[in-house]
């Protein structure tokens, strides 16, 4: 499991390490039953406080991403593509709020702010 942390992005610790975990989950790179590093084991890989990995696995947990066995460790749990959609449509709004804020700001009328977001999407979307 590849988690790379940032001290400059301005997002805590722990968050950066449950969006890595949430975005491995969606894309199959950890798949349904797999094991996660100990708490200890990633605080010590990651050279971070066991208090942060704790906050993340326990926020993970809490979303239903990954299900914790006492005296056996974490391990990624099925999600359902409901579930998965939602996340999604979740972090999406809270991006797009944050366009919005800048458009306003920035004199960007609804407008422009559509065109470049119908831009933005057939470029990525016709990538392979």
């Amino acid at each position: 499991m590849d988690i790379i942390i940032s001290n400059s992005s301005g997002v805590p610790i722990y968050e950066q390490i449950e969006e890595q975990i949430k975005k491995q989950i969606m894309t199959g790179e950890l798949s349904e039953g797999q094991a996660l590093p100990s708490m200890r084991v990633l605080a010590k890989e990651l050279k971070i406080s066991i208090i942060t990995t704790k906050r993340a696995y326990e926020d993970l947990e809490r979303d239903g991403f990954i299900e914790s066995v006492t005296g056996k460790g974490s391990f990624v749990k099925g999600i359902s593509s409901d579930l998965v959609k939602e996340t999604m449509r979740f972090a999406i709004q809270e991006l797009l709020d944050e366009a919005v804020d800048k458009a306003i700001v920035g004199s960007v009328t609804y407008e422009e702010l559509a065109e470049m977001l119908q831009l933005l999407y057939e470029e990525k979307a016709e990538r392979p």
